[in-house]
């Protein structure tokens, strides 16, 4: 499988404001964010291939309103009202540029059609090869090697099987023959439809908005952004019971370390509350951690900025008698 092409990230890049969220809806974006910046968010997209389950999702990517303001802070990125910048854009949209934008999804479907053509057709010669290779031998020397090549672990021809091709080895020698000589040229191929999943190409964002606006976080920023400077990946832990999970790395190779609670310094905390969260957690195999801001610096500096991360304090918790 190809790579993404994060090269071509530019920093810094629009985060899309709709509706109260923060959205991105350009792969390589999210990607860069993911390996540049600790960046994960949620993605809220159903699959194509697979639009009636909920199990596996795809772009576009929901980030955390802390997630937002933190790279807004760092300068990776800005804010961009999604809706306003779709009806200015529109407006000021050329025929032109119209049919400049249609020519490019119709050319980026007649090259996909090809690809597609070229793949079925490289199938169904390799499964007429097999087909005339297994009709020139014994069959009990094909049973044979059709045994060695399950022992082997050949799973290329079992996902063929199981995909439908069982149909061409029941078919006759005639018959694929007459299948690979009607099959469609690459000048008879209709272009596939293409749904493009970002407008940047159309609507492209040149530049920083005048009055780009700044996002909106909890008082449990600081702690977020405190964690994220330490080099850890975080994500919301509302099914821990939580308010972040902080893993030690990408959370596709690590398992969370922590379920973390943000509190005010001269905050009351109930024991209950406590010794909950250290059972949990030691329960879960994860550590119970409580951060805040000290005094000081509530009382000098009420913004919660990254100046704030920086005089964060933390405190794990486990439970010993589990």
């Amino acid at each position: 499988m190809a790579g993404f092409d994060t090269s071509s990230v530019s920093e810094p890049f629009p985060i899309f404001l709709v509706a109260g969220r923060y959205m991105l809806y350009d792969i390589n974006v999210i990607t860069h964010l993911r390996r540049q910046h600790h960046i994960c968010g949620v993605l809220i997209g159903s699959l194509p291939q697979l639009p009636q389950q909920n199990v596996f999702l795809g772009i576009p990517l929901q980030l955390m309103p802390e997630e937002a303001r933190l790279l807004v802070d760092k300068g990776v990125s800005f804010i961009v009202d999604d809706i306003a910048h779709h009806k200015r854009g529109i407006k000021n949209l050329s025929d032109e540029q119209r049919l400049d934008f249609l020519s490019i999804l119709e050319k980026q479907g007649k090259e996909l059609a090809i690809n597609s053509a070229k793949l079925a057709e490289k199938k169904k010669t390799d499964a007429l090869n097999r087909f005339k290779a297994k009709g020139n031998r014994p069959q009990s020397q094909v049973a044979k090697e059709d045994g060695e090549s399950d022992v082997a672990g050949h799973q290329e021809e079992a996902r063929e099987h199981d995909n439908g091709h069982d149909e061409l080895f029941n078919s006759s020698q005639q018959e694929l023959s007459a299948r690979m000589d009607t099959s469609s040229s690459n000048g008879d191929l209709e272009a596939f439809k293409i749904t493009p999943t970002t407008s940047s190409a159309l609507l492209p964002v040149r530049s920083r908005p005048s009055q780009s606006s700044v996002p909106k976080v909890p008082p449990s920023y600081p702690l977020f952004a405190h964690l994220h400077d330490k080099g850890y990946y975080l994500s919301p832990g509302l099914r821990f019971g939580c308010q972040y999970l902080v893993y030690p790395g990408d959370p596709l190779r690590f398992h969370s370390h922590f379920l973390a609670v943000s509190a005010d310094w001269d905050e009351e905390i109930d024991l209950i509350d406590i010794i909950a969260g250290g059972r949990l957690g030691t329960g879960v195999k994860k550590g119970f951690l409580i951060g805040g801001v000290e005094d000081q610096v509530h009382q000098e500096n009420d913004k919660r900025t990254l100046d704030a991360a920086a005089s964060v304090r933390t405190f794990c918790i486990e439970w010993g008698g589990m």
